[in-house]
């Protein structure tokens, strides 16, 4: 038998804070050989990642410790290397990709500087081979023409592009074990099979293993030789992917098995009064390029889309990452310039000042992808809520205010008793929960809900899902539902757009879209989202 490349042995996790200590992970063992994939799946807080950042020691000291256990990487026990041994391993025989590439690349460095800066301190490259290299990188990843986007910073790649950037810098080294914690979060279906596609030809070639991080169990399916489920800090079963699939022995994991969004979304009405609509939408954003930046192009984020949405009902917008999404959403809420015809309830807003809009405002509600990113982390759930109130509602008291806050809290499923607590004290789909509640407070029309389940595993976006339905029925809400995520996408909308390059592609009734696609880009997409191997991979890019 080959002996594994990682051996993990009773590993316990603990976390000490104000004297308290606390078990993130309870005994853990498992094994990975070179070549194999590993995947670990659980919900928020089972301990997945806390095991995975054990492995090279990212986790912070003193506050962590190991109360039990080893770490056995090539039979070396990373848990009593020194700094040194440790320094020669991470970022060459062992990377990671992380979940959040806002939060590990740094944004005052172009993406040449990052990816070349690996390049230089593990192998040596010089500036034109490392440039070379990181060119060749980005190509493998995905990123189109890139020697165009050697100059960029994070903050100007789509969400997809930054996490493939993450990608090509974890295999720059060509390492031996690749830990990729949720690294397919961001992306859209069919950048997901590309990028799985991509690892498994890098690890056919390589013999690299993978530890794989994830809440997405069709992924898991596919893609993973073995699967351990986690939670509360324990593996409750673990074993070859396909028996523990198609047997489940544990009821953990039957319950993960059974969790997705299902329903459907509420009846259309075609009489229902319209409540967003926009005509002819362009959004361009001008490239400047020599010494006085003469404007020499345009980059069609939005070019000449037009949406209805309806009280009561949702229109959900899909497509790749750089397709256009997020971008019509913003332009809808009047957050960034555009061209065209606006109107919200039978006014048009186009061009409106913002004095004028900020009346409207209370009516236009967003929810964003990344709760811990739009909640101030200094500001209490109470007061984050409030805050909303404060701006469009003053002629309320301070117990009004306070009654609004909870009543809010309630309708989303919190405690409210929580309300004096902060960000960081939720989980993730509890700070989803509250980003909806700020919105809800102000009772609004409109809400724009912007890849909000991207981040959350999956029986909890069946929650989100659901607590969705319930508020647009009760309150006859319009959804504009910007998602990657068809299944999600499925379970909510009426109509369907289908975005490609700044432009609808398909749009009409979601049931028909779904049941019967008629344009290639819309096939390639539902093939991706509902049967990965099936998906024209390397066909459909950004």
């Amino acid at each position: 038998m080959t002996a594994p490349l990682l051996s993990v042995r009773d590993l316990s996790v603990a976390f000490t804070q104000a004297g308290r200590t606390t078990l993130a992970v309870d005994r853990v063992s498992f094994d990975l050989k070179k070549g194999e994939t590993l995947a670990i799946v659980g919900e928020s807080g089972s301990g997945k990642s806390v095991t995975a950042l054990s492995v090279v020691r990212l986790l912070a000291y003193p506050a962590a410790s190991h109360p039990s256990g080893q770490i056995l990487f090539d039979g070396a026990d990373m848990l009593t290397a020194s700094d040194e041994a440790l320094r020669k391993v991470r970022g060459n025989r062992i990377t990671m990709v992380f979940q959040e590439p806002m939060s590990s690349l740094n944004p005052l460095h172009t993406i040449e500087r990052q990816v070349g800066e690996i390049l230089a301190i593990h192998k040596g490259l010089r500036e034109q081979a490392a440039r070379a290299r990181t060119i060749e990188l980005l190509t493998e990843v995905g990123i189109q023409d890139p020697e165009s986007r050697l100059s960029a910073y994070p903050h100007q790649l789509s969400g997809g592009q930054r996490q493939r950037v993450m990608i090509a810098m974890a295999l720059a080294n060509e390492p031996d074990l690749l830990i990729a914690d949720e690294p397919t979060t961001a992306l859209d279906v069919t950048v997901q099979a590309q990028i799985l596609k991509l690892l498994k030809e890098l690890q056919g070639r390589l013999g690299m293993a993978i530890l794989f991080i994830t809440h997405d169990l069709g992924i898991v399916e596919r893609f993973a030789d073995t699967v351990c489920v986690m939670t509360k800090g324990r593996i409750v079963e673990q074993g070859p992917t396909r028996a523990v699939f198609a047997d489940p022995q544990h009821a953990y994991t039957r319950h993960l098995l059974a969790a997705a969004p299902r329903g459907e979304p509420p009846a259309a009405d075609a009489s229902a009064p319209v409540v967003m609509e926009a005509e002819d939408l362009k959004v361009w954003f001008p490239i400047r390029r020599g010494f006085l930046k003469r404007t020499v192009g345009h980059i069609k984020a939005v070019d000449g889309v037009s949406v209805t949405v309806r009280a009561g009902q949702t229109l959900g917008i899909v497509g790749e990452s750089g397709s256009g999404k997020t971008t019509l959403g913003l332009a809808l809420l009047r957050l960034i310039g555009s061209e065209g015809r606006i109107a919200f309830t039978g006014r048009v807003i186009q061009g409106l000042k913002s004095n004028a809009m900020r009346p409207l405002r209370r009516d236009i509600q967003v929810v964003f992808q990344d709760p811990f990113g739009s909640l101030s982390p200094r500001m209490s759930v109470s007061d984050i809520i409030g805050e909303g109130l404060l701006v469009h509602a003053r002629d309320l008291t301070a117990g009004e205010r306070e009654r609004r806050v909870i009543h809010a809290l309630e309708e989303v499923g919190l405690d409210p008793e929580t309300r004096h607590r902060y960000p960081h004290e939720f989980s993730g789909g509890q700070r989803q929960r509250i980003a909806i509640a700020r919105a809800m407070a102000l009772n609004p029309k409109f809400v724009m809900l912007d890849e909000p389940t991207s981040a959350l595993d999956m029986s909890v976006q069946a929650q989100v899902v659901d607590l969705l339905r319930d508020l647009q029925r009760r309150h006859g809400l319009a959804y504009l539902f910007i998602s990657h995520d068809l299944k999600v996408v499925k379970a909510l909308a009426n109509d369907l757009v289908v975005m490609r390059h700044g432009k609808v592609v398909e749009a009409g009734p979601a049931a028909t879209v779904f049941a019967n696609p008629q344009a290639p880009y819309t096939q390639a997409l539902l093939a991706a989202a509902f049967n990965l191997e099936a998906a024209p991979v390397g066909v459909v890019r950004d």
